[in-house]
């Protein structure tokens, strides 16, 4: 079974070496969508694949870092990442250019390490990361699933490329929490539903 959790943010970005001048040569915006699609062949105790209140935590936090930030690419010009960095409080920097593409590839790396990372609590069994969607227009997405997100023919991302500014760290609810992740450590979920058992 499939479930499917929507979030939104706002992101400026250059993507370099593209077709159109617009994109390639012009800092420029756009409103993000990006559907996270989990899976699983068993429901938890609460009769759900994973409680969608749960991917308000950790995951939510990851994607809303990129709301109002500047994502670059860290081959870029080094004038222009240091204007990025100078100018922006809240920037990312990709080991990969930030298409929609590789957004979708980048944000699957992620978050299948944080579900790697997840101490279930409520009976999740085997609740997997299906495919990521990163819709960059009302008309345009890329979907990424699993063999994308770890082609080297498409780019190597490894979560230690990843860098995120102070401030977009300060903002999420553990600070630490990506330095967690680097090392390991495991995630609790932090609202777990009330467990009844069910009566015969």
């Amino acid at each position: 079974m499939l479930i499917r959790k929507l979030f939104k943010f706002e992101n400026a970005h250059i993507v370099r070496n593209c077709s159109s001048d617009r994109c390639r040569y012009s800092i420029h915006g756009h409103s993000y969508k990006v559907e996270v699609l989990l899976e699983a062949d068993a429901l938890d105790h609460g009769q759900m694949v994973y409680d969608f209140g749960l991917m308000k935590g950790t995951i939510r936090d990851i994607i809303d870092a990129f709301d109002h930030a500047i994502c670059f690419w860290d081959k870029d010009e080094s004038d222009y990442i240091a204007w990025a960095k100078r100018y922006s409080a809240r920037w990312i920097s990709m080991p990969v250019s930030p298409s929609a593409e590789q957004f979708s590839r980048m944000f699957f790396v992620i978050i299948d390490a944080i579900l790697q990372n997840t101490r279930m609590a409520n009976g999740e069994q085997g609740v997997t990361l299906h495919s990521v969607i990163a819709h960059e227009t009302e008309t345009g997405y890329a979907q990424c699933f699993r063999a994308d997100a770890y082609n080297p023919r498409m780019g190597t991302i490894q979560l230690t490329d990843v860098m995120f500014s102070d401030q977009c760290r300060a903002e999420w609810k553990d600070p630490s929490m990506y330095q967690k992740l680097l090392r390991n450590e495991p995630f609790v979920n932090s609202a777990l539903p009330l467990q009844v058992t069910p009566t015969p």
